[in-house]
C-alpha cells in the first residue's frame, strides 16, 4: 500500500469534523510511543520551551550516568543511544535554537567523560559530527542569537 503525501493528507483532514480529528490523532497514539511522545510535547510542552530543554538535558544527565567507561565498545553504544534520544528531542521542537543548544550540551557531556574519545575513530568521527551540525544550525539562526552559541562551539573545541 502507498501512503498518500502530505499535501494529500493535509487536504483530507481539512474537511474533518474536530471528533473525527480527535478519533484520528488518539488512534495515532497507540501505534508508536514515538507518535505518543510527539503529541505530548505538542500538546504539553511546546509553549515552554526552556522548561523542555532542562527537562531533556536531565534526561541526558541520567544516560551519561549509566556510561561505561571501563569498555570502549560499551561507551560507544550508549554515547550513540544517547545522541539518538537528543535527536529525536530536537525533531520534536523543530527549533535551531534548541538543536545548537542540546547538541553542544551532548558535546560538552561527551568531553567531560573520563574516556579518551579523540583515540576512538568511531567517537572522534561522530563529535565532529556533531560539531558540524552545531555549526549548520548556528548559521540559520538570526544574529543576535549566534553570537553566545558560536562562543560556546569555541569553547567546544
Amino acid at each position: 500500500m502507498k501512503a498518500a503525501s502530505s499535501n494529500e493528507i493535509k487536504q483530507e483532514l481539512k474537511g474533518l469534523s474536530n471528533a473525527k480529528l480527535l478519533e484520528l490523532c488518539l488512534r495515532l497514539a497507540r501505534f508508536k510511543k514515538e507518535n505518543k511522545e510527539l503529541l505530548t510535547y505538542l500538546l504539553f510542552e511546546a509553549d515552554d520551551l526552556e522548561t523542555y530543554l532542562k527537562n531533556v538535558k536531565d534526561e541526558v544527565d541520567e544516560q551519561f550516568l549509566e556510561v561505561n567507561t571501563t569498555s570502549m565498545y560499551f561507551a560507544k553504544k550508549t554515547l550513540r543511544k544517547i545522541l539518538r534520544i537528543v535527536n529525536k528531542h530536537i525533531r520534536y521542537t523543530g527549533s535551531k535554537q534548541a538543536e545548537a543548544e542540546l547538541l553542544i550540551y551532548y558535546c560538552k557531556k561527551l568531553k567531560a567523560l573520563k574516556i579518551p574519545f579523540r583515540k576512538s575513530n568511531v567517537l572522534d568521527k561522530l563529535f565532529d559530527a556533531q560539531v558540524k551540525k552545531i555549526k549548520a544550525a548556528i548559521n540559520s539562526m538570526h544574529e543576535d542569537l549566534q553570537y553566545d552559541y558560536i562562543r560556546q562551539l569555541e569553547e567546544l573545541q
